[in-house]
């Protein structure tokens, strides 16, 4: 239909671009790697009083080794159901960069960690597969980066993993407000960081031995007298460096996170994240 002359036009809502979709064969691989890691973090409270396992030394390159094939897995299913190309990996690797190289500016210090913020947002842009993929690669290329390759690494990855593809698995409408995305992102963020050096506490914890006898895992304590004991370990050694870690992903959230939000969906555009073009044969 013509629209006559001087008519103004009917505006039209920007549609804000939806998160890579999960598959069945995505979701299926992303439940097996989850539930290796939660073995793995969560040991001292399966294994029995007499267990033999007592470093992660021994442990920790098999669990690398098997993280390593469950995430090409992870990302052949997700590229597999998306139809998404060398473009994705592309944009992956390219954020997985940015990401190592942001984790050295605050070396650590006092939980100024500014790479959370950037996996926060390209979490849910990217959506929960391709987030986890990006939260494992960020982890592992800011190790070697930076040094920090060691029995920890797998255990890093895996709870960087599950970081970025918490904000991926947000229930935030696709049409939601620009400030209430953001500030939805934020507050995810601020308890996430929290979950992740809780996660990470978890991977130490059960080897200080004799540092700190009340607060240490003891193999033949309860389960509710062990968590009591990693309660305290978690407000004892960490409570002020996840809670810088929390701070920085918030400010950095509310203040840069609209504007890379649109620079991130813009690329997912231009890499035909959303959709295939198809063409229609002429006279139907």
């Amino acid at each position: 239909m013509t629209r006559a002359p001087g008519t103004p036009s009917t505006p039209r809502t920007p549609r804000t671009p939806r998160a890579v979709p999960l598959g069945p064969r995505s979701l299926l691989t992303l439940t097996l790697v989850s539930a290796v890691g939660v073995v793995a973090f969560g040991w001292p409270f399966l294994a029995p009083p007499d267990s033999q396992v007592g470093s992660h030394t021994q442990d920790a390159p098999w669990l690398f080794a098997g993280l390593l094939v469950l995430l090409v897995a992870v990302v052949a299913a997700s590229i597999a159901e998306s139809g998404l190309g060398p473009k994705a990996v592309a944009m992956l690797g390219v954020l997985a960069a940015t990401g190592a190289a942001l984790r050295p500016i605050g070396a650590g210090t006092a939980g100024i960690e500014p790479m959370f913020f950037l996996m926060v947002l390209s979490g849910r842009v990217l959506g929960p597969g391709f987030g986890f993929v990006l939260g494992n690669v960020t982890m592992f290329a800011s190790a070697l980066l930076t040094g920090g390759v060691g029995p920890w690494l797998p255990f890093q990855m895996l709870a960087m993993g599950w970081f970025t593809m918490g904000a991926g698995l947000l229930p935030v409408p696709a049409r939601a407000a620009g400030r209430t995305e953001v500030r939805v992102l934020a507050a995810y963020g601020f308890l996430a960081a929290f979950a992740y050096g809780t996660a990470m506490n978890m991977a130490g914890w059960p080897f200080m031995g004799a540092l700190a006898s009340n607060i240490a895992f003891d193999p033949h304590a309860g389960v509710p007298a062990n968590l009591a004991r990693f309660v305290a370990y978690c407000l004892a050694t960490s409570l002020g460096w996840d809670l810088g870690r929390a701070l920085v992903t918030v400010v950095l959230t509310l203040t840069l996170g609209p504007a890379l939000l649109r620079g991130l969906r813009r690329a997912t555009r231009r890499a035909a994240f959303e959709a295939q073009v198809t063409f229609e044969a002429p006279g139907r």
